[in-house]
């Protein structure tokens, strides 16, 4: 599939998973509060009753993560926050709690049905050290070494790009900047047919990279301190239901999926000591 008609697809289905929340429906499943249940493993029971109530709920329905960096990465108050492909805003708002009013939460997002969601959960919220930016990951729209931490929920494998997402994490990120993500990733050979599933784009699955092919990425970006946490580990009986519905023989997928997918916590850091060149994003440093 050309990187394109990938692009436009993730798109068109976001734009749509943000209209249905706007209406009253959700994404899918959406991430559903842990203890509520919900068909789709990926991006279900991933936020905690106690971060559920500090948002509204068209966010956390918006939300088609398949994790919660938020609870899993470093923030501090006063940092600066940036969130790559940030939907209704859920993991953007979360941010800005713990960095404090001292602190800057971004979000960035190509999606303007996503970004009207986000500003009016901002607006509902009533936070100040929020800003929603509109831009593709792949050129981010922000100055070099503008960045403490950048999270991002199960969206850099949706790029057909992820070389260059990277590449601008790093840009952007201070020398001693943090990249913590949750990401979607895999062990071993996987049938073309399913990472070429549009469905399965929009789902988180088909863009996912080998494990070793993404710690290969991030230390060509410059990144070091390379991680990578699993954080679940996905069976295609889990998803029967949802997988049905999308007109997927469980079955027949199963020995293909299982043990092979996962959801994974991504940690990376920009060097401290970084050479004046890795600070830009000229030949010496965009490798």
């Amino acid at each position: 599939m050309e990187g394109q008609s990938i692009k436009e697809t993730v798109k068109q289905k976001y734009g749509e998973a943000a209209l249905r929340v706007q209406s009253g429906g959700s994404s899918c499943c959406g991430a559903a509060p842990i203890g509520e249940s919900c068909c789709d493993p990926i991006t279900s029971n991933l936020y905690d009753a106690a971060q559920a109530d500090q948002i509204p709920e068209e966010a956390l329905k918006a939300s088609l993560g398949c994790g919660n960096p938020t609870a899993l990465a470093q923030l501090h108050p006063g940092e600066t926050v940036l969130d790559l492909g940030s939907g209704g805003g859920i993991d953007v708002l979360l941010s800005a709690r713990r960095v404090g009013p001292a602190g800057k939460a971004y979000g960035l997002d190509m999606t303007d049905e996503m970004l009207a969601l986000a500003n009016e959960n901002k607006r509902k919220v009533g936070v100040e050290n929020v800003e929603f930016l509109k831009g593709e990951i792949e050129n981010i729209p922000l100055p070099d070494c503008s960045v403490d931490v950048i999270i991002s929920n199960c969206v850099i494998n949706l790029s057909a790009d992820k070389d260059r997402v990277l590449r601008e994490a790093f840009r952007v990120l201070k020398p001693g900047g943090r990249l913590a993500v949750s990401d979607v990733a895999t062990r071993g050979e996987i049938d073309p047919q399913i990472r070429e599933s549009v469905l399965l784009w929009v789902g988180c699955v088909a863009g996912a990279l080998d494990e070793e092919e993404y710690r290969s990425k991030l230390a060509g970006a410059g990144f070091e301190q390379i991680d990578m946490e699993p954080t679940r580990v996905y069976r295609a009986e889990d998803a029967r239901e949802f997988l049905t519905a999308s007109g997927i023989d469980v079955d027949v997928l199963a020995p293909q999926v299982n043990g092979r997918f996962f959801s994974a916590f991504v940690r990376a850091v920009k060097p401290a000591a970084a050479k004046p060149a890795q600070s830009c994003c000229g030949p010496t440093c965009c490798k």
